[in-house]
């Protein structure tokens, strides 16, 4: 399994390994997060392997440790999901507090680390072929295809998906064999953009599947009906800006017991769900190849343009103009 999944170009595949508990760290908090490592042993001495490519904006490594690991404690505030599909050996997940799921070659396990906690052990002779790939891709992706993001159903859910001749993993061998023939193409530019889309894509749908989670349904939220009702109030009136006390009154309670029915529920204030359902709004139609950036942004309440550009740089991590662009492009 292992020669079919593995990125190196040729030239790559006969460097030394690695022994150094200290730059083995350095390099797995750059490709991966910051998280916690302890060797199953005594006086241990790694022997890894390290090799990453960029994907677009996802980072695919070829990693092992060469010794018995356990691994825990992985950094939320990192944003990443981790998609790690085992080569060689085995790997041990926790999907839930008593309930582990091992996984041996061909098999790949999801953790959302930026929603759920995660560990990891891997067998000494464990060979890894992992995604790194921040949360943001993802719910900006489900939102350019089907319309909205996923709610916490899916995002917190640590599952396995593919295996041996599933699509998943035929995938993966695509990948692995384009990057290691044209790294500099899947790193960057068209190739490397239609390469990620294909990726996160097939990800959601297999994740979403294993989640029971339709992508294509108005998300279920797990929460009282008056919140439900102001949800629905926020979706039909978003572009009117209707305040907290609008929706309250929607609702039939006051704006003090709906910002706290939002955060114990939604984990968000009314405020800033409705600032996302805007922000989410103009995405969809920049991507749907909307006339011009300041006409979609009016449409949906903004009126200081320079306001707007800066929220949605921070949303989605570009310029309004670059996804209307890239909408027109499609």
């Amino acid at each position: 399994m292992s020669p079919d999944l593995d990125p190196r170009p040729p030239r790559s595949r006969n460097t030394s390994p690695e022994s150094d508990w200290d730059a083995i760290r350095v390099w797995t908090d750059d490709k991966y997060m910051s998280f916690d490592v302890q060797p199953v042993g005594r006086n241990i001495t790694p022997a890894s392997s390290m090799f990453s490519v960029p994907i677009g904006d996802i980072t695919m490594t070829h990693f092992r440790y060469g010794v018995e690991v356990d691994l825990q404690n992985f950094d939320p505030d990192a944003g990443n999901v981790l998609v790690l599909t085992t080569l060689q050996g085995w790997t041990r997940h926790a999907a839930g507090m008593r309930h582990e799921t091992e996984l041996t070659v061909g098999e790949t396990f999801v953790a959302d680390c930026s929603r759920v906690d995660y560990r990891l052990a891997a067998a000494a002779d464990h060979l890894q072929l992992n995604l790194t790939i921040p949360h943001r891709l993802l719910s900006d992706l489900a939102l350019q295809w089907w319309g909205r993001v996923p709610d916490e159903r899916l995002w917190s859910h640590r599952c396995a998906i593919g295996g041996p001749k599933s699509p998943w993993l035929a995938l993966l061998t695509y990948a692995t064999r384009t990057a290691s023939v044209a790294p500099a193409a899947v790193a960057t530019g068209r190739i490397g953009r239609n390469l990620q889309e294909m990726i996160l894509a097939q990800l959601l749908d297999e994740w979403s599947h294993s989640a029971g989670v339709d992508l294509t349904d108005s998300p279920t939220i797990a929460a009282p009906g008056y919140v439900r009702t102001a949800v629905q109030y926020i979706e039909d009136h978003a572009k009117d800006l209707p305040t907290v006390a609008d929706t309250a009154q929607a609702a039939g309670i006051s704006a003090r017991a709906l910002n706290g029915a939002f955060n114990k529920y939604l984990g968000t204030s009314p405020r800033a769900y409705l600032i996302e359902r805007r922000l989410q709004g103009v995405y969809r139609a920049l991507t749907a190849g909307a006339p011009s950036v300041s006409s979609v942004a009016r449409e949906w309440g903004y009126v200081n343009m320079g306001v707007f550009a800066a929220a949605y740089r921070r949303r989605f991590g570009e310029n309004p103009s670059e996804t209307m662009a890239r909408g027109r492009n499609c």
